[in-house]
């Protein structure tokens, strides 16, 4: 591959995230539009974007620009396209009433001395015979539940969406992602997201631990203030209302209250700054991939773009 083929190939990866276009849509100028997807997933599957993520860390790091006095940790969701959960085969039935036409099991049948959802009478050891139907049903929800596990996709408020966790320095610049569910809670993510911060220097170790971490209450979890208390990191997260009430009620055996920096708190915008900055794509904005492999590998490439602009605005 010559430097002016691979160059265009980057940049049509890079049109496709940020448009939210198809492969096929892609223009002309970035070459044959099949090449781009398959350069794109041998980029994906050698991790080739994460790593000029963690290179770009890196110059920033030598620059002595990475500032991890204050780390602030959220999360945002991004709602999956109709293209992007993995469908089911069009000769597989479907689940109750949302069957496809001529294609689908039949309707459910009321058994004989069934009633509606208001009341059911005794069923017979007939009645109780396993249902052919009803356990087709039952294996194709299985089987679509199991789909949609492994694609990282669950049911929210906005339908079926993805949950991105993500970590921001002091500088609104992103440190690592963890991609879950959509219907995911934010506590179970927050050690996975410290673990994956890696600022490599000039010399030594990658440095790994933040001198704080600033999080919503979403994050005041029993288990996220001890990891951080035994990292020796301080943490900036305010503490629940019914987590006190029951602090309080125990009275002295319910321990002091959690500290809080209410003024160092005031700088964990700097993660909804970037979670903007992140969906201005809207191939972020919007999952249309099928995978989590490539929609993670489209936040690495946009999270990259940022490092970058931040790291040449200053050169002439």
């Amino acid at each position: 591959m010559s430097e002016i083929t691979g160059k265009l190939q980057f940049e049509g990866v890079i049109w496709r995230f940020k448009t939210g276009g198809q492969w096929r849509e892609m223009p002309q100028e970035f070459g044959a539009w099949s090449t781009v997807p398959n350069c794109f997933r041998q980029w994906r599957d050698a991790s080739v974007f994460e790593a000029l993520m963690e290179g770009l860390i890196a110059e920033a790091a030598r620059r002595g620009e990475v500032d991890l006095s204050l780390v602030s940790i959220d999360s945002t969701t991004a709602r999956a396209h109709r293209a992007g959960p993995p469908r089911r085969r069009r000769d597989a039935p479907g689940p109750g009433r949302h069957h496809r036409a001529g294609g689908g099991l039949p309707p459910r049948k009321r058994r004989p001395g069934q009633r509606g959802r208001g009341g059911r009478e005794e069923q017979s050891g007939q009645d109780a015979e396993a249902d052919p139907e009803r356990d087709e049903r039952r294996r194709i929800r299985r089987r679509q539940k199991l789909r949609l596990k492994a694609a990282l996709l669950g049911r929210s408020r906005g339908g079926q969406t993805s949950k991105i966790h993500l970590a921001a320095d002091r500088k609104c610049r992103p440190l690592a992602f963890v991609l879950t569910a959509g219907q995911a809670a934010d506590s179970p993510p927050f050690i996975p997201v410290l673990g994956r911060i890696r600022v490599r220097g000039p010399v030594g170790r990658p440095r790994t631990r933040p001198d704080a971490v600033a999080g919503d209450k979403a994050y005041s979890s029993r288990g996220s203030r001890a990891h951080l208390r035994k990292r020796h990191i301080k943490a900036v997260i305010p503490e629940k209302s019914d987590q006190a009430a029951n602090r309080k009620k125990r009275g002295s055996r319910g321990g002091r209250p959690a500290s809080h920096d209410a003024d160092l708190y005031k700088e964990r915008n700097t993660v909804e700054r970037l979670i903007n900055k992140l969906k201005s794509w809207r191939g972020i904005a919007t999952r249309y991939d099928k995978t989590p492999d490539s929609y993670l590998t489209g936040l690495h490439l946009r999270a990259s773009m940022i490092w970058i602009k931040d790291l040449t605005r200053g050169t002439p």
